[in-house]
């Protein structure tokens, strides 16, 4: 069973009795003859007890196990458990003062739980993990370890498919000071993820993907805040064929500050007129290969705290959605576009966008073909701008290039990906970009390795990662599957599929389901308002590039 090493520093190990030394020696004390050691013998023994080998004592044995603890958790998972494997007061030690606990969670775990949890009974942030050919762990394990980490306040289920509503319930009630839940490939409904709601009070995070028991259709039972209306703070979804059944919980969590939707099925624009129609808190929105359309960006822009926006893979918005956030969101600081290549969103959006968002330091675009005005208003205007991202973009050569070495002088961080830039361009940043730290350079034709070279000579605390040994082998893709704002914007995830190629990949995972409710899932999607034509227009829109390398 792996384990995770802690990261808290807090939190010592319960007090016990010294004798579980690794040797059954006579307490230790400070020698008054020997400056340096600790002598070996008390004042009340003969020094006849003393052993031969008093020249190399266990300094260890002064520590308090406190202190013992701290030092355990600043070493990785590997080193703790090599450590708890010298004596018996280390291995009570570590186990005590170990806070984050990793488990494989198959169905033989059952019977261990007692002894795995009786070592290791300071645990409160837990993730429980089945692969697919695997039996998971049932209501009775889960019952059991929440029985043992009443204090847990962190959960992950990963593939935990045999755990239904009976079983969550009851860890509902015994963990009821959990703050973040997470869980992946489940099996259970909308029962067990209400009676999570309605005893965790505390909870601040929630993330669900593929949840398999929610049932089909409009029959599926509404998942509401319960107790966690006000405590709860995020809130992520991902692949979700049914995802509509968490509206209320969307829009009854009074605090909420982040929201992901990643390809979850069905008509979103609903959920955030009803979110922008009324007082919200909401500082992050994800979206990704989303129906939404630019009816839910004009709802998105009466969200006057948003910070952090991606749209990713959303075909149906356009500049019209993007210029009402940018005119109402006026403390937007990171933005994400990934317009996957249908050319409705251009250099209005973006002008909008440089004219309203002066607190913008974050940029990333990608499937866009913007042009030398719009860059330009970008640059000038956008003075707090550290770090760009410019990939997949068929107008973006050395001009738009030399605009921004020229006129970005907060900026960092530069990536540029799949764009017509030469040698010419990427020159540029040898004088342009004073506080540039690390530019990145991947998939462009027209650059060569010796520019990497000219640029280190020039700026020798400039970090440059050119790749020319690939070239056009792959289209971009700036999707952020896993729902994270990027901090560092120039490392980005390997290019993949720009061009709308339905696959595999794009299917959200229903295995255990069956191939009718993959298709009925997928042509659902497919089947909402005006995606069809979207996509149809998207392929008629697209330049002589993109359906050359179809």
């Amino acid at each position: 069973m792996g384990q995770y090493s802690s990261t808290q520093c807090g939190g010592g190990p319960k007090n016990r009795n010294r004798n579980l030394h690794p040797s059954p020696l006579p307490n230790h004390h400070r020698s008054t003859s020997e400056s340096g050691f600790f002598s070996l013998m008390n004042s009340d023994e003969d020094e006849s007890i003393i052993p031969s080998d008093f020249e190399n004592p266990d300094y260890t044995y002064e520590l308090p196990d406190e202190c013992l603890a701290l030092i355990f958790q600043c070493l990785s998972s590997g080193d703790r458990k090599k450590c708890s494997l010298v004596c018996q007061r280390w291995l009570l030690v570590e186990g005590q003062s170990r806070h984050r606990l990793s488990l494989n969670a198959k169905a033989e775990f059952l019977p261990h739980i007692p002894t795995v949890f009786s070592r290791f009974d300071s645990v409160t942030k837990l993730a429980l993990r089945c692969d697919r050919k695997s039996v998971s762990i049932n209501d009775e394990a889960l019952t059991l370890i929440s029985l043992r980490c009443v204090n847990l306040t962190r959960l992950k289920l990963r593939g935990c498919r045999d755990v239904t509503d009976v079983g969550m319930s009851a860890f509902a009630k015994n963990c009821k000071s959990l703050k973040k839940f997470s869980c992946g490939s489940c099996m259970f409904g909308a029962k067990g993820m209400n009676a999570l709601l309605d005893h965790c009070s505390t909870l601040e995070e929630l993330s669900v993907k593929r949840l398999r028991g929610i049932n089909d259709g409009f029959a599926a039972d509404p998942i509401g805040p319960g107790a966690a209306a006000s405590s709860l703070k995020s809130i992520c979804l991902k692949e979700l064929y049914n995802g509509q059944c968490f509206e209320p919980l969307i829009i009854g969590s009074k605090n909420l500050r982040t929201l992901k939707l990643l390809r979850c099925l069905g008509d979103w624009d609903r959920l955030f007129e009803t979110i922008g129609s009324r007082e919200n808190h909401v500082a992050e929105i994800h979206l990704e290969r989303l129906q939404v359309s630019d009816t839910g960006l004009n709802a998105i822009s009466n969200c006057p705290n948003l910070e952090i926006l991606h749209l990713v893979k959303t075909p149906e918005c356009t500049d019209a959605g993007v210029v009402a956030v940018a005119r109402k969101c006026k403390l937007l600081r990171k933005l994400h576009i990934d317009g996957w290549r249908t050319n409705r969103i251009g250099d209005e959006g973006l002008v909008a966008i440089a004219e309203n968002s002066l607190n913008l330091k974050e940029l990333v675009l990608i499937g866009l073909n913007p042009t030398s005005p719009s860059l330009l208003a970008i640059a000038s205007n956008c003075q707090k701008l550290e770090r760009l991202a410019l990939c997949g973009s068929d107008t973006i050569g050395d001009p738009e290039v030399s605009c921004i070495a020229t006129k970005c002088m907060a900026l960092k961080k530069l990536c540029i990906k799949g764009c017509e830039v030469t040698d010419e361009g990427i020159e540029s940043f040898a004088w342009g970009c004073p506080n540039l730290v690390k530019i990145k350079v991947k998939k462009c034709k027209h650059v060569t390795g010796d520019v990497a070279d000219w640029l280190r000579a020039r700026r020798r605390s400039l970090a440059v990662n050119l790749d020319v040994g690939e070239v056009d082998v792959e289209p971009v893709d700036g999707s952020a599957s896993d729902g994270g704002a990027l901090e560092d914007a120039v490392e980005f995830q390997p290019i993949a599929n720009t061009l709308p190629v339905i696959g595999a990949a794009d299917i959200p995972s229903t295995s255990n389901v069956g191939r009718s409710a993959a298709a009925k899932s997928w042509f659902g999607f497919f089947g909402g308002r005006g995606l069809v034509a979207c996509t149809l227009r998207r392929l008629s829109n697209g330049n002589g590039d993109s359906n050359e390398s179809l």
